[in-house]
């Protein structure tokens, strides 16, 4: 059924090409960068740690440059490692390969701590200066921005054991949500999710109403797994939030969009407020598809009359980049840049 879909609309060849960041699983490079990643974290502990407060605005430029390269390999080896498992959720070697580059991550994180712990909880009159200095101006944003975090972070003992956790935790219950919803197949034919989902969108009812009783039926059938994810990642959050003294469930979400919480509450407020504008749709909607009742299987049906075409691989990739030129040919150029070097993944799985 995949096969017959990727064929019909030419995305069955438009495969990732990560081979632009390491040639394989294998590649010996892999292993050269995360090992000087770890010499230099260990060495940039050793030197720098407890000591921050002395440095002159020149030397802490350079040591933000060091540990920005550590983070540079270190977010190359990991979106690897990341792009390679979404792209074959169902093989085993790429599900552990993720796993042995975020516990390598871990390792490094534990050397590095020491930066942000020292640089947020620094005393304003010593660390003014520093922000205010012009050899350090390219990171001033950043430096400030960690210092937000200051009531939030916690003594090193307890920030290296929340690092040295993190591979078994919130990232670990969100790939087994991944590998049970990759290895589901719905319905008699057994379809993926994928399919299921693009038949929502039916103008058919009954093909709606199918695919919605085949995705029910096949999420039901892995519930027990599925709460035991959602449970444990609501309490990964739980536990964070307390022990970070984070005033309410959305606060730490808002201070990494260098948001106000007021801000955000007015936007939620004014979108809670106005849920009748959602319902005069709905009520639109059943209206024009002539029925006596909408069901949740109607709410993507498409509305009379529009095109029904089904647009293929090559008519999309002109859509998109046109889009992006009429806004920014700069954008069109960087957007066909991904089409030609390959690096997006199409085929539904």
């Amino acid at each position: 059924m995949t096969d017959n879909i990727n064929e019909k609309l030419g995305s069955a060849d438009i495969l990732w090409n990560l081979k632009d960041l390491y040639s394989s699983l294998q590649d010996p490079v892999i292993k050269e960068d995360i090992a000087f990643c770890e010499e230099e974290a260990a060495l940039l502990q050793e030197t720098f740690a407890g000591r921050l407060n002395t440095l002159a605005p020149a030397e802490l430029a350079r040591l933000v440059r060091r540990l920005e390269r550590i983070d540079t390999f270190l977010a190359k080896v990991a979106t690897y490692a990341f792009l390679n498992f979404t792209t074959q959720i169902k093989n085993p070697e790429a599900g552990a390969f993720l796993q042995e580059i975020r516990e390598a991550s871990s390792r490094i994180a534990r050397q590095t701590v020491f930066f942000e712990l020292e640089w947020s909880k620094m005393e304003e009159q010593t660390a003014e200066p520093l922000l205010a200095a012009e050899e350090i101006s390219h990171y001033r944003h950043y430096l400030h921005n960690i210092r937000r975090y200051a009531s939030h972070m916690l003594s090193h003992a307890e920030e290296t054991l929340l690092i040295e956790i993190a591979p078994v935790g919130r990232g670990s219950w969100t790939n087994l949500f991944e590998k049970v919803l990759g290895h589901l197949q719905f319905g008699e034919t057994r379809r993926t999710e994928e399919e299921v989902l693009a038949d929502l969108y039916s103008p058919e009812r009954e093909v709606r109403r199918t695919a919605a009783a085949e995705l029910t039926e096949g999420l039901q059938s892995q519930l027990h797994i599925l709460t035991h994810i959602f449970n444990n990642l609501l309490a990964d959050k739980m536990i964070s939030d307390r022990l970070r003294s984070y005033p309410s469930w959305i606060n730490s979400m808002n201070l990494a969009n260098e948001l106000d919480d007021a801000t955000v509450e007015v936007l939620i407020e004014a979108v809670t407020s106005r849920y009748d504008i959602v319902q005069r749709y709905y009520r639109v909607k059943k209206e024009l598809l002539a029925l006596d009742e909408l069901h949740d299987y109607d709410r993507y049906a498409p509305l009379p009359h529009l095109p029904a075409a089904t647009i293929g691989w090559d008519q999309c990739r002109e859509m998109v980049i046109n889009g992006f030129r009429s806004f920014s040919p700069k954008m069109a150029e960087i957007a066909s840049f991904f089409f030609d070097r390959d690096w997006i993944h199409a085929p539904v799985l």
